[in-house]
């Protein structure tokens, strides 16, 4: 995967991608759960939604509202293996690492910061 930025200003550059944004009950979450609360989300979403080399209903697994980490999996293109694939060249059929899962959080939590 690409450095943070680099990923973030690639993504800036996609209609679909930078359409994303944070709603108000989406904000309302992070600030009454905290950071702290939040990133535990990301880390379990990615740990159950994209770890497995072949995740359930892949492709469909990530709601695309209902809580700020799932936004941001979808403002990332970390919201399947496909995408992580077509974005990051993460290989399909591969469980994730500990690392790869850390630096997937570490950027869905950039991207909430920073909107």
């Amino acid at each position: 995967m690409a450095s943070i930025d680099e990923a973030l200003v690639k993504l800036s550059r996609s209609k679909f991608r930078s359409s994303f944004k944070l709603s108000k009950k989406d904000r309302e979450y992070i600030n009454g759960k905290g950071m702290d609360t939040v990133r535990s989300h990301a880390r379990d979403f990615v740990r159950q939604r994209l770890a497995p080399a072949f995740p359930e209903n892949d492709g469909k697994q990530t709601p695309m509202s209902g809580h700020p980490v799932f936004v941001a999996m979808h403002a990332c293109a970390c919201c399947c293996r496909g995408c992580l694939n077509k974005w990051y060249n993460v290989p399909l059929g591969t469980p994730l690492t500990e690392a790869q899962q850390e630096k997937i959080t570490n950027l869905l939590m950039a991207w909430i910061q920073a909107n």
